[in-house]
């Protein structure tokens, strides 16, 4: 135990000593989680849209009016011909252009049905699916307004409606912030437990006390123990700055148990922590160590859904998944935080990450060797 002690007092005055991780730890869950709420969102605004109206009735302004007025479209221009709007898509101006036809108003009125011309510019797919999506719910929008406004001319006979409201479970102003602060939160506490530890033994070859290490009567597991117990206080102070930093920002906090986070974010170290150390116990260099947690934690982060979601994943990304410690936590931290899961809803997450934690940590120790 004293062997421990001194060991934990040696790593973490290394740690404190080395102003540059402290800068990363304390400044690193500010910057993260002030800029990329804000610029990896999940709405697309601001949609630039092209009008050809060959109508210029008073249903074609007002359908025009819609789009403007939905807050996801802003006009660009009034094209006179589909080639001079097509001109400012290729232009890079204009994301969509609508083009209603000759006699809309007409056809709407007779035959109750009309027909418009819909063209996205698809160098950007995510751009022009959300862009054909908004614009079909204007329009599906719209033909009600219109329908309901005939009945109550009377214009119609007056036949019985279905009125259909919806609300939003967990978060009912779909604010895409909520969902993706808990996943970024999972992302800090993945960087100082996976690239810290990474770094850790392979210093020690670096600057050679790994030799006097491994000829004293020090322990495998002590050693173990000694360097992941210091980065495993860190992480959850990450994690307490980011709900700090989360509550003064968002005005989010955990509908669920704080203890139940602690907790699982807790293993969850041990289990990235583990990882981070066997591959230090393998890179001779920290700068192998640092391409190897790179390649790691681009696929962790790439399949855990933090920006993705993964039901629309190709199924062998889905199946990989299932590997990665990352997902579960972004997982757990979204239940907890929105909404507010038990330690009961959380049970398998608990057991799968636990798994992890006796891998990878058996594996570190397994592969480090002594020379005594």
């Amino acid at each position: 135990m004293r062997t421990l002690l001194f060991l934990l007092r040696k790593e973490f005055l290394q740690i404190f000593r080395n102003k540059l991780i402290l800068r990363m730890i304390f400044a690193l869950p500010v910057i993260q989680l002030i800029l990329l709420p804000n610029a990896a969102t999940y709405e697309v605004k601001n949609i630039t849209f092209s009008v050809v109206d060959h109508d210029h009735s008073e249903y074609s302004r007002k359908l025009i009016n819609e789009f403007t007025a939905s807050g996801y479209f802003q006009l660009n221009d009034y094209s006179k011909s589909y080639d001079q709007a097509l001109d400012q898509v290729e232009k890079d101006k204009t994301d969509l252009i609508v083009e209603i036809p000759a006699g809309f108003e007409r056809e709407l009125i007779r035959q109750n049905e009309s027909m418009i011309f819909f063209a996205a510019n698809a160098i950007s797919g995510q751009t022009a699916g959300l862009a054909v999506a908004y614009a079909n719910s204007i329009i599906r929008d719209y033909s009600n307004n219109i329908r309901a406004e005939w009945i109550s001319m009377p214009r119609l006979s007056a036949i019985p409606t279905i009125e259909i409201t919806s609300s939003n479970w967990f978060n009912p102003q779909m604010n895409y912030k909520k969902f993706i602060v808990p996943g970024v939160l999972a992302l800090l506490v993945t960087l100082v437990g996976f690239l810290m530890s990474s770094l850790n033994i392979v210093k020690e070859k670096e600057i050679g006390t790994i030799e006097q290490l491994n000829v004293s009567p020090i322990k495998k597991y002590q050693f173990i123990l000694s360097k992941l117990i210091p980065f495993w206080f860190l992480g959850l102070m990450v994690l307490s700055i980011g709900f700090v930093i989360s509550f003064i920002m968002y005005g989010l906090y955990p509908v669920g148990s704080f203890w139940v986070g602690y907790l699982f974010a807790g293993i969850y170290l041990i289990a990235l922590l583990g990882f981070g150390l066997l591959t230090s116990i393998y890179a001779e260099t920290q700068q192998q160590a640092m391409f190897i947690a790179y390649f790691f934690m681009l696929i962790f982060i790439l399949l855990g859904g933090l920006f993705s979601p993964i039901e629309n994943m190709p199924d062998w990304a889905q199946y990989l998944t299932y590997v990665n410690p990352v997902r579960y936590l972004i997982e757990a931290m979204r239940m907890l935080v929105l909404k507010g899961s038990s330690f009961w809803d959380l049970r398998y997450h608990f057991l799968i990450i636990t798994a992890f934690a006796f891998v990878f940590n058996g594996l570190a120790i397994w592969n480090y060797k002594k020379t005594v």
